[in-house]
């Protein structure tokens, strides 16, 4: 016997990834349910070879239902998640409202997988932020062989993780460059996203920092470790899909470049693509679609000690999101739930 499964906010990028992935994965499912807002409701989206219908999620029972994955913003969820834990359905959550609570595990299943156990509390697991998820898998395996201090990040963030409209705006900015009287203003972002550059993602807190860095630092060391200390850079740049990091590693012991390569290359979900010429690196172009966290230019960083420096890209909407969401689906299966 399989799960019921809820696909929450179906018609969004993350929900019809979500489907793309329970389907590609052969996700042990007897029935999917596939909610949309009342605006969206009726609209079809693919499930395999299945063509499902959305429903009202003002209006559904989630009694019954095994595991319901939220792709909505956190007041939506904020709103359903809760009545529908509170109806026996356990919530993977892929907004920022439930990372910092305590009673809610944070899971990525390639580091945490141990942390699903603490879903009864509450009745809901949480999707951690798409730059995070990356930067830990990558991260894990080195802190469990030298340890970490120390982590400083910059993010190359694409426009999809903002949605639908984002993509718009940087498909059509980008066409007005070159038709004179189609320029289209900055909507989605404060400023142009075609052939530029926004180091701002998210709103500015008071240290300076905007949440989205704030979000890395928390949610690494609810993952990995609380003793890792880490400051970020995030920014928006106008590709579609596929978030990269540059990332410089700070650890307590010495670790040499080679033995690090041959550590990730072993790495649960991670891909190593690392050769010293022109091309043998990663890029997002190349990473959407995929399930790996690919890591690329790793080499010692010789102003400190124990420093390493690598570039790590992925597909956001795939590990970043729907991914992970199923994987924490297939972990929290395979530990707790026990069907199918």
């Amino acid at each position: 016997m399989g799960y019921r499964i809820v696909v929450v906010g179906a018609t969004g990028n993350v929900g019809r990834e979500m489907l793309n992935i329970l389907a590609e994965r052969q996700f042990p499912a007897d029935e999917v349910a596939v909610l949309a807002s009342r605006k969206s409701m009726g609209t079809e989206v693919s499930f395999g070879d299945k063509t499902l219908t959305t429903k009202d999620l003002d209006t559904f029972d989630f009694t019954g239902y095994d595991i319901a994955f939220f792709a909505v913003g956190s007041d939506a969820t904020k709103k359903y998640a809760p009545l529908a834990a509170k109806q026996g359905c356990v919530v993977i959550d892929n907004s920022s409202l439930y990372r910092y609570d305590p009673d809610v595990p944070l899971v990525v299943p390639e580091v945490n997988p141990e942390a699903v156990m603490g879903y009864a509390k509450k009745n809901i697991i949480a999707n951690p932020n798409c730059s995070t998820a990356q930067m830990v898998v990558a991260l894990k395996p080195l802190h469990d062989r030298a340890k970490i201090k120390r982590v400083v990040v910059s993010t190359y963030q694409s426009v999809s993780g903002s949605g639908k409209e984002a993509i718009d705006e940087l498909w059509n900015q980008t066409k007005g460059v070159y038709v004179p009287g189609q320029e289209v203003a900055p909507k989605a972002y404060p400023k142009q996203i075609a052939f530029n550059v926004i180091p701002h993602i998210d709103v500015f807190m008071d240290s300076g920092d905007t949440k989205e860095e704030w979000k890395m630092v928390a949610e690494t060391k609810k993952i990995v470790d609380p003793s890792i200390k880490v400051t970020a850079t995030c920014v928006r740049v106008p590709v579609f899909v596929g978030h990269s990091e540059s990332i410089n590693i700070e650890f307590e012991d010495f670790l040499d470049e080679d033995e690090a390569r041959d550590i990730l290359r072993e790495a649960p979900g991670c891909m190593v693509i690392d050769k010293r010429e022109d091309g043998g690196y990663v890029t997002p172009i190349e990473c959407v679609g995929d399930f790996a966290t690919f890591i690329s230019r790793i080499r010692q960083d010789v102003t400190i000690d124990n420093g390493l420096n690598m570039w790590v890209v992925s597909d956001n909407l795939r590990k970043g999101a729907a991914l992970n969401a199923v994987q924490i689906a297939e972990t929290l299966g395979a530990r707790c739930l026990k069907k199918g």
